[in-house]
């Protein structure tokens, strides 16, 4: 059974609206009326987005998938990661640096005074993601 297959064969009320493109009742809220829209990519991965504001996780742990079931194979072949710092840290560490980078980019859009320790504090986020980064890779 396709990913496709797998997935719309769990959802209510399931509308094909074009070729690989449906809607169908979201099964993490109630639903009344179809929300939730499903696209299968020409690879075989699927696409959900609820116009409801579900998350993708929410709409799959209410049917019993994770993420791994909307793609039609693997994405590839990665060497196992042998680093000592759980990846979960690493996305804790760069999430932070996105969100300095994020609030001054903000400042300089808003056409605000960008100081010295900003332009230090975005290349302290800059280098701080790419040591993530190295580290994830091995490196």
């Amino acid at each position: 059974m396709n990913a496709a297959a797998k997935l719309l064969d769990r959802l209510e009320r399931v509308k094909q609206t074009a070729p690989g493109r449906w809607l169908a009742r979201c099964p993490a809220h109630e639903d009344h009326s179809p929300s939730l829209s499903v696209r299968e990519l020409d690879d075989g991965r699927l696409l959900l987005y609820d116009f409801g504001g579900c998350e993708t996780g929410a709409v799959l742990a209410a049917l019993g998938l994770t993420l791994a079931d909307l793609f039609e194979k693997p994405l590839g072949n990665f060497a196992p990661s042998h680093s000592r710092i759980p990846a979960r840290d690493l996305l804790e560490v760069i999430s932070e640096e996105v969100t300095a980078v994020a609030i001054i980019g903000a400042a300089m859009l808003a056409k605000k005074t960008v100081t010295e320790t900003d332009w230090q504090r975005l290349a302290q986020a800059a280098a701080r993601i790419g040591r993530a980064r190295d580290h994830a890779h091995g490196r």
